[in-house]
């Protein structure tokens, strides 16, 4: 069973009931699924994932103001009238809330994943947010939102508008040749597979975060990329037969480097074919740089944005997340974050 069937079933059979009975005005303003953090988000979940943070749980979100005043009581009053289990699973205790409740602010929640506590205003506040954070706001499923707020934030959340995706093209387009293909053809020149071998992996993500971008889909954090890239509609065919003969355990640096040109040639050629960059000439790749073709792409697309939007580096470190981690490992004691990260003391007797 996926995690997000049993949430689902939890909260119709449990959850729901409880709240209508005991917190009704609560339960009018609240919105309720399945989101943010986690590969059970994305329905990616299975028997692995279930040594931390899985199980039956239910997100809910409330207005500030409600959650400051009323918020605590409700967690209370729910929390005590839950079953320890459902399904035979115990209830999952989250990040935040109680175990089977992950109870707090429409606020709170935005500011731990997007940074701010609406949708963005302008291109520099969307450049703002990363992309995987994105993806924990408008993945899941949402089961109750009688307001609609939260299921209109997400309407919103979409995807980006067209200078906010040029920008965004742009920038990987320069990360993709100029700090993959070309760092690759330098450390092999020079004989540093360390290098190399960082190199190859960036070239390879890049790669196919670019196909997202290209796509108008948001791509999910790395662990599950290619799991998505598979999906896409477009690109995913003609790229992965390129990415997958690279990943041959028996192929050369050589054979690497001329297989990532191969993959920059389709994504040069799907821009082209969307008009994002006009046709231009074959390139011959430099014998020292190696094939920084997705660079021209770069400089072309830079030339039609505003300058504000041209010097302003999009945010991709997953910063709102971190600052939420570590407040949220600060407060656990140290044996029970081992635990959650599965950390057994050694008998050494």
């Amino acid at each position: 069973m996926r995690s997000l069937q049993l949430g689902r079933e939890f909260f119709r059979e449990v959850v729901e009931p409880l709240m209508e009975r005991h917190c009704p005005e609560e339960a009018r303003l609240a919105a309720c699924g399945r989101f943010g953090y986690g590969s059970e988000c994305l329905g990616m979940d299975d028997d692995v994932s279930r040594d931390h943070h899985w199980g039956p749980r239910v997100d809910i979100l409330l207005p500030h103001a409600v959650y400051q005043e009323r918020g605590e009581r409700m967690l209370v009053t729910l929390r005590e009238r839950l079953p320890p289990s459902f399904r035979g699973f115990a209830l999952e205790a989250g990040h935040v809330g109680a175990p089977g409740l992950a109870l707090e602010s429409f606020e709170s929640f935005l500011t731990r994943t997007i940074g701010i506590t609406r949708a963005p205003r302008n291109t520099i506040e969307w450049l703002e947010i990363p992309e995987e954070d994105l993806v924990h706001v408008t993945n899941g499923e949402v089961w109750r939102d009688a307001t609609g707020t939260f299921s209109q934030l997400r309407a919103d959340l979409a995807y980006y508008p067209d200078i906010v995706w040029k920008r965004r093209i742009a920038h990987w387009c320069r990360y993709c040749a100029g700090m993959g293909l070309y760092a690759l053809k330098r450390a092999v020149l020079r004989d540093n597979p360390f290098y190399a071998t960082t190199a190859f992996a960036r070239t390879l993500k890049l790669s196919m975060e670019l196909a997202f971008l290209l796509n108008r889909r948001y791509f999910p954090y790395d662990k599950w990329l290619h799991d998505f890239f598979l999906k896409l509609p477009t690109l995913a065919d003609r790229m992965e037969p390129l990415l997958q003969e690279a990943l041959w355990p028996q192929a050369t640096w050589e054979q690497r480097l001329e297989l990532l040109a191969g993959v920059a040639d389709v994504l040069d050629e799907r821009m082209v074919e969307m008009g994002l960059i006009p046709p231009h000439p074959r390139f011959r790749a430099s014998p020292t740089s190696g094939y920084r073709l997705l660079e021209h792409a770069y400089a072309v697309i830079l030339q039609e944005l505003p300058p504000e939007v041209v010097r302003h580096v999009p945010l991709w470190d997953q910063k709102y997340l971190e600052e939420f981690h570590a407040g949220y490992v600060i407060q656990l004691p140290i044996a029970e974050w081992d635990g959650l990260l599965g950390l057994e003391p050694v008998d050494e007797g």
